[in-house]
């Protein structure tokens, strides 16, 4: 019995670099996760993309024999405490989509794609918890093997955070072909990473943050082998950087590496980490950084634990979003208790999940977004947003999601309205949808009147709306709405019967 109860407070974080693959497995005591293990290994992944981006048939079977790994230590966790994310390789990754239904079967838990931006926050939450809550303004970068991410923030509050295409493992493959490292080659890294830092330097430079900190492999690394050469006693300085590019040159094979602090598996990919580096401290006009052990696996072990107590910041980033656009918060949370009603009756019957009830909440919540474009075809303007707006704590996957909703929300449902989502998914949207097209009917009128006790029932693709006895007939826009609704599931294969 115990040991039942300790599995129910066990959580992980996934993260699925570009370099390495990380699992952290957690317990939740007095409300925070505290880690009781951890795994790694180098997977490379960003080694085995190829011009045309796709992935090679080696490096994915190296990735999927891990995660498969992975999916064994994961049997104890509850399915829905485990959040696993990839991230630059996946984002990059022609058919990305193949690639992700093999990974999320091998670990035996979905996988979400992060897009740039909410894994420069998902970052700098997890170097927040390691260094606690101070108001000094502070530079996160963390350089991973196909990203660097920039960030600036106060205590556990991210204010502005970029991602770059430029990673340890990119620019070794690059600019240090056959692991050599030639002062030329550094000359020709360092200028490239330059260039990709050049648009948002102004933005992190030093005037803006009063301490840099950096997260991740090649920081870490990097601040141990100055401590261990007996340059620093771990921070990362400019000449200390300068120091290590010299012994880099001076060593030249990547090969001939042994270098006190630094794991035999990082030879291959220092060079490029160290050229991004020094290019990140020119660039921002940083003197020197202290390497942190927060990193995004943390930030995902901490973000994800919100969720399950309800600290949702997609809830939090979407409402902001519509107050910035002047957009109406109390209809859109009228539409989203409306539709969180409707799906609490059915959820059982159509096998629905927790996570589905969210999504379905922030398409209600998000549904009216695509009116700050205009009102013809605003649901197509929202879908759009939905998916392209910088939103934090939304995954590509959920974004992906959201907009299908949205896009679906009113007129015709386009027989190709879900092609291209996940086959796991594709019954999960098939029955949000008519659930947020019956709350939106119900709510047309945008006041905040009370709605008379409606009971739903919900058969595979039928589903049953009936009201109290003469309301419609006092309502009769409200039940011509459902007429019309009911014409339009219908053509979509969804029977709607109103009583």
């Amino acid at each position: 019995m115990r040991n039942a109860l300790l599995d129910q407070l066990a959580l992980a974080a996934v993260d699925l670099g570009s370099n390495s693959f990380h699992l952290v497995v957690a317990r939740e005591i007095d409300g925070r996760p505290h880690v009781i293990d951890k795994l790694r290994e180098r997977v490379a992944l960003a080694e085995g993309l190829q011009p045309g981006r796709g992935l090679d048939t080696v490096v994915q079977a190296r990735a999927l024999d891990t995660l498969e790994r992975f999916g064994e230590r994961l049997k104890v966790v509850p399915q829905h405490r485990i959040r696993a994310v990839g991230t630059a390789t996946f984002r990059r990754v022609r058919d990305g989509g193949a690639f992700l239904r093999l990974a999320s079967e091998a670990l035996g838990a979905p996988i979400e794609v992060l897009p740039g931006r909410e894994e420069a926050r998902l970052v700098y939450l997890g170097v927040a918890q390691d260094l606690g809550d101070t108001e000094e303004r502070r530079l996160v970068v963390d350089i991973g093997g196909g990203s660097t991410e920039c960030m600036i923030g106060t205590r556990f509050a991210c204010h502005s955070g970029d991602s770059l295409t430029m990673g340890c493992v990119t620019w070794s493959k690059r600019f240090f072909p056959g692991g050599r490292m030639t002062a030329e080659a550094f000359a020709q890294a360092e200028l490239a990473a330059r260039v990709e830092l050049e648009p948002i330097a102004q933005i992190y430079h030093s005037e803006n943050w009063e301490h840099a900190v950096g997260s991740s492999g090649t920081i870490r690394a990097v601040g141990a082998i100055l401590e261990g050469l007996g340059i620093t006693g771990g921070e990362i300085t400019r000449s200390g950087l300068k120091k290590l590019k010299a012994k880099l040159i001076e060593i030249e094979l990547c090969d001939h590496l042994e270098l006190v602090g630094m794991r035999p598996d990082r030879r291959h990919v220092l060079a490029g980490g160290v050229a991004v580096l020094r290019a990140v401290f020119k660039s921002l006009g940083i003197e020197s950084m202290t390497p942190s052990a927060g990193a995004l696996r943390e930030g995902v072990l901490h973000d994800h634990l919100g969720r399950i107590h309800h600290e949702d910041v997609r809830e939090a980033s979407a409402l902001a979003f519509m107050e910035r656009m002047g957009l109406d918060t109390g209809h859109g949370r009228r539409c989203r208790e409306t539709a969180e009603s409707l799906f609490d009756q059915v959820a059982v019957s159509l096998g629905l999940q927790p996570t589905d009830r969210t999504l379905l909440g922030l398409a209600a919540l998000l549904h009216t977004i695509g009116l700050m474009v205009s009102h013809a075809g605003y649901h197509k303007h929202g879908a759009y947003l939905a998916e392209n707006a910088d939103l934090a704590g939304f995954s590509r996957q959920d974004r992906q999601q959201l907009a299908v909703l949205i896009r679906g929300q009113r007129r015709r449902l386009r027989p190709d309205l879900l092609a291209g989502q996940p086959r796991d998914r594709m019954h999960a949207l098939r029955c949000l949808l008519p659930l947020l097209r019956i709350a939106l009917r119900l709510r047309r009128d945008r006041t905040n009147r009370q709605l008379p006790p409606i009971q739903l029932r919900a058969s595979g693709s039928r589903f049953h709306l009936k009201f109290p006895e003469g309301w419609l007939a006092l309502h009769p826009l409200t039940s011509a709405d459902l007429v019309r609704e009911a014409q339009q599931l219908d053509a979509f294969g969804i029977v709607l019967a109103v009583k």
